[in-house]
Protein backbone atom coordinates (compact mmCIF):
# COMPACT_ATOMS: atom_id res chain seq x y z
CA UNK A 1 0.00 0.00 0.00
CA UNK A 2 1.08 3.53 -0.84
CA UNK A 3 0.29 6.52 1.34
CA UNK A 4 -0.05 9.94 -0.11
CA UNK A 5 -0.31 12.85 2.61
CA UNK A 6 -0.46 16.15 1.60
CA UNK A 7 -0.61 19.62 3.93
CA UNK A 8 -2.32 23.10 2.88
CA UNK A 9 -1.38 26.48 3.70
CA UNK A 10 -4.57 28.68 2.21
CA UNK A 11 -4.26 31.96 1.20
CA UNK A 12 -6.62 35.09 1.98
CA UNK A 13 -9.10 36.22 1.77
CA UNK A 14 -12.04 33.62 1.57
CA UNK A 15 -9.59 31.21 3.04
CA UNK A 16 -12.65 29.47 4.95
CA UNK A 17 -14.97 28.96 2.33
CA UNK A 18 -12.07 28.08 0.20
CA UNK A 19 -11.14 25.12 2.44
CA UNK A 20 -14.52 24.04 2.63
CA UNK A 21 -14.96 23.54 -0.82
CA UNK A 22 -11.27 22.47 -1.30
CA UNK A 23 -12.33 18.91 1.12
CA UNK A 24 -15.70 18.64 -0.43
CA UNK A 25 -14.26 18.36 -3.58
CA UNK A 26 -11.14 16.57 -2.48
CA UNK A 27 -13.70 14.21 -0.62
CA UNK A 28 -15.99 13.76 -4.19
CA UNK A 29 -12.82 12.29 -5.79
CA UNK A 30 -13.35 9.15 -3.88
CA UNK A 31 -15.26 6.76 -6.25
CA UNK A 32 -14.52 9.08 -9.11
CA UNK A 33 -10.76 8.05 -9.27
CA UNK A 34 -10.73 4.15 -9.74
CA UNK A 35 -7.43 3.82 -8.03
CA UNK A 36 -8.09 5.97 -5.03
CA UNK A 37 -8.23 3.60 -2.23
CA UNK A 38 -9.40 5.88 1.17
CA UNK A 39 -9.30 9.22 1.88
CA UNK A 40 -9.30 11.26 4.91
CA UNK A 41 -9.83 15.36 4.68
CA UNK A 42 -9.20 17.25 7.70
CA UNK A 43 -9.63 20.81 8.75
CA UNK A 44 -6.97 21.90 11.30
CA UNK A 45 -8.71 23.83 14.92
CA UNK A 46 -4.98 24.25 16.24
CA UNK A 47 -3.97 28.20 16.66
CA UNK A 48 0.14 26.84 17.09
CA UNK A 49 2.18 29.40 14.76
CA UNK A 50 3.63 25.70 12.92
CA UNK A 51 -0.02 24.61 12.02
CA UNK A 52 -1.36 23.87 8.11
CA UNK A 53 -4.52 24.72 7.39
CA UNK A 54 -5.86 21.36 6.16
CA UNK A 55 -4.24 17.82 5.26
CA UNK A 56 -5.15 15.63 3.07
CA UNK A 57 -3.86 11.13 3.54
CA UNK A 58 -5.27 9.13 1.24
CA UNK A 59 -4.05 5.56 -0.03
CA UNK A 60 -3.80 3.61 -2.69
CA UNK A 61 -2.52 -0.01 -3.47
CA UNK A 62 0.85 0.88 -5.26
CA UNK A 63 2.82 3.56 -6.77
CA UNK A 64 1.24 3.23 -9.92
CA UNK A 65 -2.32 4.08 -8.50
CA UNK A 66 -0.57 7.13 -7.73
CA UNK A 67 0.48 7.80 -10.44
CA UNK A 68 -3.17 7.44 -12.50
CA UNK A 69 -4.68 8.98 -9.71
CA UNK A 70 -2.09 12.22 -10.23
CA UNK A 71 -3.31 12.59 -14.08
CA UNK A 72 -6.49 11.40 -13.31
CA UNK A 73 -8.81 14.09 -15.14
CA UNK A 74 -11.32 14.38 -11.74
CA UNK A 75 -7.81 15.10 -9.84
CA UNK A 76 -6.64 17.40 -12.42
CA UNK A 77 -9.61 19.87 -12.01
CA UNK A 78 -9.29 19.91 -8.16
CA UNK A 79 -5.64 20.37 -8.26
CA UNK A 80 -6.11 23.28 -10.55
CA UNK A 81 -8.55 25.11 -8.07
CA UNK A 82 -6.27 24.12 -4.93
CA UNK A 83 -3.44 25.88 -6.84
CA UNK A 84 -5.21 28.73 -7.44
CA UNK A 85 -6.02 29.24 -3.70
CA UNK A 86 -3.27 27.85 -1.72
CA UNK A 87 0.01 29.27 -0.62
CA UNK A 88 1.63 26.44 -0.30
CA UNK A 89 2.03 22.45 0.09
CA UNK A 90 3.91 19.47 1.72
CA UNK A 91 3.98 16.38 0.77
CA UNK A 92 4.87 12.95 2.17
CA UNK A 93 4.53 9.51 0.43
CA UNK A 94 5.66 6.07 1.64
CA UNK A 95 4.78 2.41 1.43
CA UNK A 96 3.37 0.68 3.66
CA UNK A 97 3.23 -3.26 4.40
Amino acid sequence: MVVHILLFQFKEPHKQANMIQAKQMLENLLGAVPTLRSIDVGLNFSKEERAMDMSIITTFENRAGLEAYAVHPEHVKVVDFIKEVVEYTKVVDYEKE
